[in-house]
């Protein structure tokens, strides 16, 4: 990928990807692809040079609430206890052993079943 050196937008800058319809930030050159990330972070996505212009002074307002509620939901989400996928063994199992440590007050066997809870519904729930 090449620098951001030179004619054009700078390292930094950010723009508004008409394709995709959302501001990135500009990270290079990749071929004849101009290389944007998502404003907070993320995976970066290839543009048209042709079809990125300079963000508005909103949009980039807009952008950067946008990733701020997104890492809150994302922290608020881990705080929130993971629900059971009804009739799932594994999981009524998993949620008893949560609900056990919440009534002997035992706070980190509770956490670890909310873990081993959330683990569970990634690799056998996978929706």
């Amino acid at each position: 990928m090449a620098g951001c050196a030179g004619a054009g937008p700078g390292c930094g800058d950010y723009l508004f990807d008409l394709v995709a319809r959302k501001v990135g930030e500009y990270r290079g050159q990749a071929g004849p692809y101009a290389m944007l990330r998502p404003v907070g972070g993320g995976r970066e996505w290839q543009a048209d040079p042709e079809r990125v212009r300079p963000a508005t002074r909103d949009e980039r307002i807009t952008a950067g609430v946008r990733a701020v509620n997104e890492r809150a939901n994302a922290a608020y989400e881990l705080l929130r206890p993971p629900a059971p996928v009804p009739h799932c063994g594994q999981c009524a199992e998993l949620a008893a052993s949560r609900a056990a440590a919440r009534a002997r007050f035992d706070w980190s066997a509770e956490t670890d079943a909310n873990v081993l809870l959330r683990r569970h519904l990634h690799s056998g729930h996978p929706e």
